[in-house]
């Protein structure tokens, strides 16, 4: 059973919808884990049988699961419907191609397949809508996990790609209406929705420009840069108020950016604080870390530091942008390019080396945010689970909290 344990690999890592719970699909079984307290919840082993997609529904009982790796449980055409209070499946959706990502809420089921999204009621597995989409390998599509409170909200919001090169369709299932995002000129690599469907972000494959949008009218909130090289977008996450943005990249860190005010869902002052992580800049542009232009926001003319707010309000945060756009106040005759105003991440972490993939690439990650303000929690394909937090004003470095291998069991508190 040891030896077991030792060749046991991570095919899946993904959160619930607000970050509380990830779940793990291995080649043997998959498991849930509780972030904070962070403990294992359960274990489910199949004699080998590997699991490649674990959707979770908040912390309810019921999850989606799909078979992968080499000796998948089930076929990777199928989706079951697996009930953990009875330990079975108790439904199955099954499909004439690959299931590439599947998502959930308490009264929809999406699933995504290489060029085609379709969508289910809950209760009874019904198709009520389908889209075809330009090649989907990733498997991207988003779906508003807040259901609807009241006959006035008009929250079901779905965002997959579209037939075009970097486009995004998003559909206003309460509004009856469609909405086409040329959101990028490269393929997408990454997009994500807030919870209430009224932001999106989205990265292509360049994954040097990251996106925001407001989905009601389609139109380009704010644009914020992860570096200058291109890169792999594995994750994006908003918190609930949509005041910070993180991201994960294959060049092993993570990124924090401060949303703009007219991005987040609370006010001009910002309201609430999320948690947020990021790890050392991916340009090589001066002598800090990792080529970080200036100081991460953490001082002066990087930008970093916030703005006082209207009688003494709460500040707005700000992203530094390049300490090369101050020339353009000495040499007005010299337009410089929109890359020297580009927005940088307000913080950073960089996840501890760990054995590359077949690729050479460090292990995929995920990142969410914590439920105590200013944290960001991070979990890889390697095992890793990751507590970090960042200085809300000064930016910067994030500090880490704690980090444990949780397929190993072991936690080191720092």
């Amino acid at each position: 059973m040891q030896g077991s344990q030792q060749q046991e690999e991570v095919l899946h890592v993904g959160f619930n919808q607000d970050y509380g719970c990830f779940s793990c699909g291995t080649t043997n079984g998959f498991r849930v884990y509780n972030c904070e307290p962070f403990k294992e919840t359960f274990c489910r082993g199949f004699n080998n049988g590997g699991i490649g997609i674990v959707e979770m529904l908040f912390r309810c009982n019921i999850l989606a699961i799909v078979g992968g790796g080499a000796a998948p449980r089930y076929p990777p055409t199928k989706v079951m419907i697996w009930d953990d209070h009875q330990g079975k499946c108790i439904g199955e959706m099954t499909f004439r191609s690959q299931v590439r990502a599947v998502r959930l809420r308490r009264d929809r089921i999406v699933v995504a397949l290489e060029h085609k999204v379709l969508v289910y009621n809950f209760a009874d597995l019904k198709l009520l809508h389908q889209t075809e989409t330009c090649a989907n390998p990733r498997g991207l599509v988003a779906i508003s996990s807040t259901a609807a409170m009241s006959t006035a909200s008009d929250n079901t919001v779905l965002a997959c790609p579209g037939l075009h090169t970097g486009q995004v369709r998003v559909e206003l299932y309460d509004r009856r209406q469609t909405k086409f995002i040329p959101a990028h000129t490269n393929a997408l690599s990454c997009l994500v929705l807030s919870m209430d469907g009224k932001r999106l972000v989205t990265a292509s494959e360049k994954g040097t420009l990251v996106r925001v949008w407001n989905t009601a009218d389609a139109q380009l909130l704010q644009e914020l840069r992860r570096g200058a090289d291109p890169a792999h977008i594995y994750s994006l996450a908003l918190n609930r108020t949509c005041e910070w943005l993180a991201l994960t990249s294959d060049k092993g860190t993570v990124h924090v950016f401060a949303l703009s005010p007219a991005v987040a869902l609370t006010g001009p002052a910002g309201g609430q604080s999320g948690g947020g992580g990021g790890g050392a800049d991916d340009a090589k542009r001066t002598a800090s870390p990792e080529g970080t232009p200036a100081a991460n926001g953490a001082n002066g003319a990087a930008g970093g530091e916030p703005a006082t707010g209207p009688g003494g309000t709460t500040p707005t945060r700000q992203n530094p942008t390049s300490f090369l756009s101050i020339v353009k106040g000495y040499v007005p005759a010299i337009p410089l390019p929109k890359y020297f105003n580009s927005e940088w991440s307000f913080a950073q972490f960089r996840i501890h080396d760990e054995p590359p993939t077949t690729a050479g690439h460090p292990p995929p990650s995920i990142v969410g945010f914590g439920s105590e303000p200013n944290t960001v929690l991070v979990v890889t394909g390697g095992g890793s689970f990751y507590k970090v937090a960042f200085d809300p004003v000064k930016g910067g470095q994030c500090s880490q909290i704690s980090y444990c291998k949780f397929l190993e069991k072991q936690d080191v508190v720092m």
